[in-house]
């Protein structure tokens, strides 16, 4: 007698079952942007596991179209990359981290000094905004200037190294344009004092 019951079970259970609405495939992984500010996290060295670049941005020659003479820098804000113009349609490409909203600045300057393991002295405006930062810190790895510091102008900003890749693609900064330690080396070794950088927002003007 319990065998005739199981057959009108089952079928109300597979129609119950169908009537559930489909669940929607997982989205894929989206990283969210660092919340540490390198500006702010003075004498932070990550483990040697965490040096490694976002996919995307790491060194390479690339096609890049432009009328700048070979040497020139150009930084293109919004794309998160400095060129180093090759010449013949060439340049080499790094990643970078860019200012975060409100940072933001374009124009025409040039590389008027260089330094190794530059010192840090944050300028007075980000003192005003964070009391509690040193008002100096000697040059070396757990610096957030990095390896290598490019100065640009007369400005505060500079083209320096960061010892943490993964803020590379972000616009976190206060206004500085990082690399790797790596590539700004490389970078620093191929460029002169007075090196015309522009730096844009756009790709085109």
């Amino acid at each position: 007698m319990r065998m005739r019951f199981l057959g009108p079970i089952v079928m109300a259970s597979a129609l119950a079952f169908a009537a559930l609405p489909t669940l929607a495939a997982p989205l894929p992984f989206q990283p969210s942007a660092p919340e540490l500010e390198i500006d702010e996290q003075p004498g932070y060295v990550p483990p040697k596991e965490a040096e490694q670049l976002p996919d995307g941005f790491e060194r390479q020659y690339v096609f890049f179209r432009t009328t700048e003479p070979p040497g020139s820098i150009i930084v293109h804000t919004s794309e998160r990359f400095l060129y180093l113009v090759q010449g013949n349609n060439r340049a080499l490409r790094y990643g970078i981290g860019v200012g975060r909203d409100g940072f933001q600045w374009s124009g025409l300057v040039k590389v008027t000094r260089k330094q190794e393991w530059p010192d840090w002295r944050p300028p007075p405006e980000m003192i005003k905004r964070q009391p509690y930062l040193p008002r100096f810190m000697a040059g070396g790895p757990g610096n957030p200037m990095g390896a290598r510091a490019l100065y640009l102008g007369e400005t505060v900003y500079r083209i320096h190294g960061t010892n943490q890749p993964q803020t590379i693609g972000y616009a976190i900064s206060s206004g500085c344009f990082r690399l790797v330690n790596d590539d700004v080396a490389d970078l620093y070794g191929r460029v002169p004092v007075g090196t015309k950088v522009i730096v844009k927002h756009a790709a085109k003007l």
